[in-house]
């Protein structure tokens, strides 16, 4: 028992592994999360309706968008944003892991007879077949990737991008990574049975990496007869940070906010919200 303790809090090297297959296209995770998309009265999966519509509306008039615009939103869940920019005429594609929440997505556009491409791939291996205006990838999505997987996907962007076309993205800032703090914890079911189906046994570490700004939320779930790790990255930024990485991968950032409604950067901020064109 000493020994399986001592390996479930185990630190990992930083990227060490990678589960996100694992958390996003398991049936029963995949109904937990398309839930918390939709729940309006918390930010967990998405942000809240409120800040979406204004979220829109500002990409809509910041990016001069309009009918025939081309947009395609990396990680698009249930369309929440897909839909929203869709109803303005503009030519959407999203992109998602979860069959779930893209059923959910294709549902509710073809109820308000809205044409909108749905793609169900892992954006890491996806290869854009067109040009866009603007790539989007909101809720700090960015942040669960490692340093190769990021150059990766930036690589795709700047392939993928019309000339004068835009990415706007948004992560999570120092500010955040220093309101965290190390845990170890233990549940039965923990979140509502978010894990599984069945009773299970949770144990949650959370882990900082100092030199590399990176957090770790490491769930070792425990069944009757089955046991697993999902490994939760989240990377950091400066803005500093943010201009470095997207100028090595041939983007240049053309704008920071504190949010992807356009509020004014404040380094203090959670988030940080970043544009980039075609360097």
């Amino acid at each position: 028992m000493f020994n399986e303790l001592r390996e479930i809090n185990k630190r990992p090297e930083p990227y060490q592994f990678y589960t996100a297959a694992e958390l996003w296209t398991d049936p029963h995770r995949a109904e937990k999360m398309l839930a918390y998309h939709l729940d309006d009265s918390i930010d967990a999966a998405s942000r809240k309706s409120e800040f979406i519509e204004r979220s829109v509306l500002w990409i809509k008039d910041y990016f001069a968008l309009g009918a025939h615009s081309t947009i395609v939103d990396y990680g698009c869940g249930p369309g929440l944003y897909t839909k929203r920019f869709a109803r303005y005429g503009m030519n959407v594609t999203g992109i998602d892991f979860s069959q779930k929440s893209l059923e959910f997505a294709q549902k509710a556009a073809s109820k308000e007879q809205l044409e909108i491409e749905y793609i169900q791939a892992d954006y890491l291996e996806y290869d854009p077949c067109k040009d866009y205006d603007l790539i989007t990838m909101i809720f700090c999505d960015y942040c669960a990737l490692s340093p190769v997987q990021r150059k990766n996907l930036l690589g795709k962007f700047r392939a993928s991008l019309k000339q004068r076309g835009s990415v706007l993205l948004d992560v999570h800032s120092l500010s955040y990574y220093h309101s965290i703090e190390e845990k170890a914890i233990y549940e039965f079911n923990q979140m509502d049975n978010f894990w599984a189906v069945k009773d299970c046994y949770v144990f949650q570490n959370t882990f900082k990496y100092d030199l590399e700004k990176v957090i770790l939320d490491k769930y070792t779930v425990i069944e009757k007869e089955l046991r697993y790790i999902i490994y939760n990255w989240l990377q950091c930024f400066t803005p500093d940070d943010l201009v470095n990485e997207f100028n090595e991968n041939g983007l240049e950032v053309t704008a920071i906010f504190s949010d992807v409604a356009g509020l004014c950067y404040n380094d203090r901020s959670f988030e940080i919200a970043v544009v980039a064109r075609k360097g």
